[in-house]
């Protein structure tokens, strides 16, 4: 707890205490990933298990409806399953996507920004030229693309392999902003003093960028990867309601979605609201907290 006291007296814990909407942000956040997380002990169903499913159940209303069922208070979907528990285990695939896109973005990103800023000339012309490429296609377009030559290939692959298509395909985009941010600081970081100096010193130039350089230039990268990480939630939705996402066996938001929309004009709302209600939930809290570390970060705001 000591960390965690130390942090809230600084000045980025006394800028998250006095913004009440970064303060919501993260209490929903939190909410979030517990109860994703958490969803094995947390979730009163468990909709993997097809022996608890029963066809009987399926599409019924939410509790307080007429013709509902406390078992299920959110109701269920059009294979018997507890709309609430798909939700919590369809919330943790949608943030594992993710969190694990975002993660791998930010390692290719920053390396080949590190790379190309420092070092320059033709390996700096030639990766800025690639992410010239990758920015003339949609970063959805590349996604389905890339899910769906996985899904042709490996059309037998197990869940795990699927997940890792989509978490590539996602990936395969989603660096290209953090290599021009880290691109361009670098560029400015380079010619400052410290690095001028490190290199008279004889220090190595791999050791420049890993100890002298990234530290300076990861306040951007931490306020993008924030925001990505909504964008990549979004995008897994869209690739999963699209048919190229999660396998269809797993509840994801996106699946949900989609389950619901062949049901919305004949009166089961609650398969389609309230996923999309989730997944507005978790993409404006990230976004929330992704515009506060943006400003506490910025020491011309402090």
């Amino acid at each position: 707890m000591a960390p965690l006291r130390r942090w809230l007296a600084g000045d980025i814990g006394h800028s998250f205490r006095s913004t009440p909407s970064a303060m919501l942000a993260a209490l929903l956040a939190l909410a979030c990933l517990v109860a994703a997380f958490g969803a094995p002990w947390l979730a009163p169903h468990d909709p993997f298990d097809l022996s608890t499913l029963e066809l009987g159940n399926a599409r019924l209303p939410p509790a307080w409806q007429d013709g509902g069922n406390t078992a299920f208070v959110l109701g269920t979907d059009d294979q018997g399953r507890d709309i609430l528990s798909a939700l919590m285990y369809g919330a943790r695939i949608s943030l594992v996507v993710g969190l694990a896109s975002v993660a791998l973005s930010v390692l290719i990103g920053v390396t080949l920004g590190l790379l190309a800023g420092f070092l320059g000339g033709w390996i700096d012309a030639l990766l800025m030229r690639l992410c010239d490429v990758m920015l003339s296609f949609p970063a959805i377009l590349v996604a389905l693309l890339i899910a769906g030559v996985g899904r042709a290939l490996f059309p037998n692959a197990p869940g795990s392999l699927a997940f890792g298509v989509l978490i590539l395909s996602i990936t395969l985009t989603g660096w290209v902003p953090y290599a021009r941010t880290v691109r361009g600081s670098t560029l400015v970081e380079r010619q400052k003093e410290y690095v001028q100096a490190a290199r008279v010193t004889g220090v190595a130039p791999l050791a420049i960028m890993r100890q002298h350089v990234l530290p300076n230039v990861m306040g951007p990268v931490l306020v993008l990867a924030t925001i990505q990480v909504a964008t990549a939630i979004i995008t897994e939705a869209t690739l999963s309601f699209l048919g190229v996402g999660a396998p269809p066996t797993s509840p994801s938001l996106g699946t949900l979605i989609r389950i619901g929309n062949d049901y919305l004009f004949s009166g089961e709302w609650w398969i389609t609201l309230f996923p999309g209600l989730v997944l507005v939930l978790i993409a404006l809290a990230v976004n929330l907290l992704g515009d506060w570390l943006r400003d506490a970060l910025n020491p011309r705001l402090r």
